[in-house]
Formats: structure tokens, C-alpha cells, sequence
């Protein structure tokens, strides 16, 4: 918990404040492929994501994932959810082994929502969640496929070997055999190294004129 105090979300905390988190709280290891929630059931915890790669996912009619979100660290999860005392619309798993802060939401809100600047802080979190939307709708609807993969390897290098190539691909709204050669040609130019599943970033500039 120690090496939370730095999270914006409790940065603010006194140390009798941040005792008292510790108390509403537990940090959990999950195996990959271990559900945090599933659609429909009601949100009871607020969730930090310290380790490991989180999608969120809805089942079509045939029982296929149609994967919505990619959370990596360090995010806060289903704050909107908890918030609007809502059920969850979509469900999660770990699609890498990983580790969670979950937080008795009910006593968080009571003792720490309170608190003008926790409160101001939840707030930049729900912010971040809307500009992330903004930027995927200005990025499906203004870049081509090589800027989004360019664009999607610069922000996530360091996760880019843990995720699969069809989540990439779903996430970028694109087939996996396009992201495949999109690949291949950064790598002709120069710009990435792909080495089986690991991919290294060799030229950020260059990969960064593809969509700045």
C-alpha cells in the first residue's frame, strides 16, 4: 500500500487518512484469464489496476467477446459505475497476470468523497475517461489504420508483447491480418523491431510523424 501514497487519487492523504484506506481496502493478485466482475453484476469496489493488463469485454448472441477496452496501469476502474450505483454493463478479466487495489466503494464514498481535494481528484479520473473516448472517436474517424498503430505502439510499448494481436487489432477497430502488415512495413522502414511477440520501439520520432 506504501507505494500508493503517490497515486493522484491519494496523494492528498493525511497519514491517519491513508490508515484508514488501508482498512476499507485489500490489494489481490489475479492469475491470467481470472474474471474481476461480470456484466450485470452490481459494482461494490472501487478498482486501481497497480500490475498487469485488465480488457473489458461484452458477449455478442453468440457468445463471442467483443472486447471494448484495454485498462493498463495505473487506472481506476468502474468509477461512473460506482458513482451511479449502477450494475456493471460490461465484464473483466485479466488478460495478463496482474494485481488490483480494490476498495470497499460504499466506505469510500462516506469517508473520503467528502474530502474537496480526493473529490476533485475523482473527478480528473472521470475526465480521463472522457477524454479517452474523445480520442478514440478522433482517431477512428481522422487516422488511417498506420497512424492508429503507430499511435497505439508509442503509447504502450511496454505492453505490446502481453497483449494479443486480435485485442490489438479489435482495439484499433482493424483485422489482425491488417495489423500484421502494418507491422511488418514499420519494421521495413525501420521504425520498430519485431521479434516474435516482442516489439521494440527503434525510431519514436519517426513513428510519431504518422500521426502528429
Amino acid at each position: 500500500m506504501e507505494s500508493l501514497r503517490s497515486f493522484y487519487l491519494f496523494r492528498h492523504l493525511s497519514d491517519e487518512k491513508f490508515a484508514r484506506l488501508e482498512e476499507i481496502s485489500k490489494i489481490v493478485d489475479y492469475k491470467k484469464g481470472a474474471i474481476v466482475f461480470f456484466e450485470g453484476d452490481e459494482a461494490k469496489s472501487l478498482i486501481v489496476l497497480i500490475d498487469g493488463v485488465l480488457q473489458v469485454y461484452k458477449t455478442d448472441q453468440k457468445g463471442n467477446k467483443v472486447i471494448l477496452h484495454h485498462f493498463f496501469p495505473m487506472d481506476v476502474i468502474a468509477e461512473i459505475v460506482n458513482l451511479e450505483h449502477m450494475k456493471y454493463p460490461a465484464s473483466a478479466e485479466f488478460e495478463t497476470d496482474g494485481k488490483a487495489l480494490v476498495i470497499d466503494y460504499d466506505a469510500f464514498e462516506k469517508e473520503f468523497l467528502k474530502d474537496p481535494e480526493v473529490s476533485f481528484a475523482f473527478i480528473k479520473s472521470l475526465s480521463k475517461k472522457i477524454k479517452y473516448l474523445e480520442n478514440v472517436i478522433a482517431t477512428n474517424l481522422m487516422m488511417n489504420s498506420t497512424a492508429r498503430v503507430a499511435k497505439f505502439i508509442c503509447e504502450h510499448e511496454h505492453e505490446m508483447g502481453r497483449l494479443k494481436k486480435s485485442y490489438i487489432a479489435a482495439d484499433l477497430n482493424m483485422t489482425p491480418e491488417t495489423l500484421s502488415r502494418i507491422l511488418k512495413k514499420l519494421a521495413t522502414l525501420g521504425l520498430i523491431e519485431k521479434l516474435k511477440d516482442e516489439i521494440t520501439v527503434l525510431d519514436r520520432e519517426g513513428l510519431e510523424t504518422f500521426y502528429l
